[in-house]
C-alpha cells in the first residue's frame, strides 16, 4: 500500500482538506465517546504545524435516510441532533483550540494554523451518491487532500472518492497510514506462526475475509461467536434454538475443506455458555457442544473454549481479531469475548503484533483497559473486513502512489 503521506508533501501556506471520521455518539449535544476526535489530532496538528490552512469534514449518522423516515410517519425531522457543532466545540476542547464552523467564516478568510469544520457532509444528498458536482464544490480552494478516515475508505462518496478527481496532490493522514501499514503487513507479510481469530453474528459477514485468510496461508483459524453454530449445524450437531444461518451450512462446510487442504488449523468452540429458551434469566450453564439439546440457546463460549484458544496464541507471531465470542453487550456473556481480550494482550507481551477491528472487539480491549497492550486497534469496521478479504478500497485507490 504505497501511498503518499501527508509527511510527504509541503503544506505551508497550502488550504488542506482533512477528511476525518468523527461519526461518534452524541446523545442531547454531548459527545459519549470521543475516542475518534482524538484519534484525528494527531494529523491536523501536523497540518497545523506545517503552516496549513485546515478544512475538516465528516459524516455524521444518515440524516436523509432519518429525515425520510419523519416524513413518511409525518414526525418533525431534527436536523440540529445531526449538526457536527457539537464535534466542533469537544475538538477545540481537546486541542485547546478556536475551531471555526461553516457558516461563521469562509475559506478565503483562513490564515495559517487556522481550523474550519464544515457541517454534516451527509446533510448533502451529494455526500453519498458521489456527485461529481458535490465533489467538486468540496474540492473549490483546496490544494492538498487528506484522508484519515479509514472507516469509510471502502465507501465511494464525494469526500472520500470524487474529490480526489479535483485536487492535485491527495495523500494519507497519519491514522490512515498507520492502518495501511499495520493490515497490509498482516495481509501480504506476516510474521509466523499468524493467528487469526474471527467472530460475530454471521457466517455471510465474514466469508471473504475467512476465504482470503485460508488463501493467505493463516496458520491458525479460531471461530466464535453465533456464526460458530452454523458450522456446528453443517457438521450434524444439535444446537438448540442458537442463532444459524441454514443457507450458509454447504459454505461452512466447503471453509473446513478448504482449511484443511491449505494446512490450516481451523478451531472452533467446544463448550458454550446457553440458557434454557423458558427460563433464561436463571438457567445459564457452560456445557459441551454435542450436550446441547433442543431448548437451549447458546449465547458465549464457555471456559474450556476460552483456554483453548488462549492456548492457541502462545507463540503467535502475528494476531488479527474481528467479532465477539458470544452475546458481548449482555452481562455476563461478554466473558468469552474479555477472556480473548486479555489473551491477545498476553500474546502481544510476549512478542506477538496484535491487530483488533470491529465494534465488539475494540469495546472489549477498551472494557477490559488493555488498549496500551494491543500493537493497533483498527478505526475500521466494514473497511477492515473488506481490507483483509484483500478487496481494493476505493477511498485508498483514489490517494497518490509515493
Amino acid at each position: 500500500m504505497n501511498k503518499k503521506s501527508i509527511k510527504d508533501v509541503d503544506l505551508k501556506g497550502k488550504t488542506v482538506f482533512i477528511r476525518v471520521d468523527f461519526n461518534v455518539p452524541i446523545k442531547d449535544g454531548v459527545i459519549e465517546d470521543d475516542t475518534r476526535i482524538r484519534g484525528a489530532i494527531p494529523t491536523i496538528k501536523y497540518a497545523i504545524e506545517h503552516g496549513g490552512k485546515v478544512v475538516l469534514a465528516s459524516h455524521l449518522g444518515r440524516p436523509l435516510k432519518d429525515k425520510k423516515k419523519a416524513e413518511e410517519k409525518g414526525t418533525e425531522f431534527d436536523q440540529a441532533s445531526y449538526s457536527l457543532k457539537p464535534v466542533a466545540e469537544k475538538l477545540g476542547e481537546l486541542m485547546g483550540k478556536a475551531i471555526k464552523f461553516e457558516g461563521d467564516t469562509d475559506l478565503n478568510s483562513l490564515a495559517e494554523g487556522d481550523v474550519l469544520m464544515l457541517e454534516n457532509l451527509r446533510l448533502n444528498a451529494g455526500e453519498e451518491k458521489n456527485d461529481p458536482d458535490y465533489a467538486k464544490e468540496l474540492a473549490n480552494g483546496i490544494d492538498v487532500y487528506v484522508n484519515d478516515a479509514f472507516g469509510t475508505a471502502h465507501r465511494a462518496h464525494a469526500s472520500t472518492e470524487g474529490i480526489t478527481h479535483f485536487v492535485g496532490t491527495c495523500v494519507t493522514g497519519l491514522l490512515m497510514e498507520k492502518e495501511l501499514e499495520f493490515l497490509g503487513k498482516a495481509l501480504n507479510d506476516p510474521e509466523r506462526p499468524f493467528v487469526a481469530i474471527l467472530g460475530g453474528a454471521k457466517v455471510s459477514d465474514k466469508i471473504p475475509v475467512i476465504q482470503s485468510l485460508i488463501d493467505r496461508k493463516v496458520d491458525k483459524l479460531l471461530i466464535g461467536g453465533a456464526m460458530a453454530y452454523t458450522f456446528f449445524k453443517a457438521q450434524g450437531y444439535t444446537i438448540g434454538k442458537s442463532l444459524v444461518e441454514d443457507d450458509m451450512m454447504p459454505t461452512a462446510l466447503e471453509v473446513e475443506a478448504k482449511a484443511k487442504a491449505a494446512g490450516v488449523e481451523l478451531l472452533l468452540p467446544t463448550d458454550h455458555q446457553v440458557v434454557d429458551s423458558y427460563d433464561p434469566i436463571n438457567s445459564r450453564k457452560a456445557i459441551q457442544i454435542e450436550f446441547t439439546n433442543a431448548g437451549l440457546v447458546g449465547l458465549d463460549i464457555g471456559p474450556d473454549t476460552a483456554a483453548r484458544f488462549a492456548h492457541a496464541l502462545e507463540g503467535a507471531k502475528t494476531i488479527v481479531w474481528n467479532g465477539p465470542m458470544g452475546m458481548f453487550e449482555e452481562k455476563p456473556f461478554d466473558e468469552g469475548t474479555l477472556a480473548i481480550a486479555n489473551a491477545v494482550a498476553e500474546a502481544t507481551e510476549k512478542g506477538a503484533i496484535s491487530i483488533v477491528g470491529g465494534g465488539d472487539s475494540v469495546a472489549a480491549i477498551n472494557q477490559a483497559d488493555l488498549a496500551d497492550k494491543i500493537s493497533h486497534i483498527s478505526t475500521g469496521g466494514g473497511a477492515t473486513l473488506e481490507f483483509l478479504a484483500g478487496d481494493a478500497l476505493p477511498g485508498v485507490e483514489a490517494l497518490d502512489q509515493k
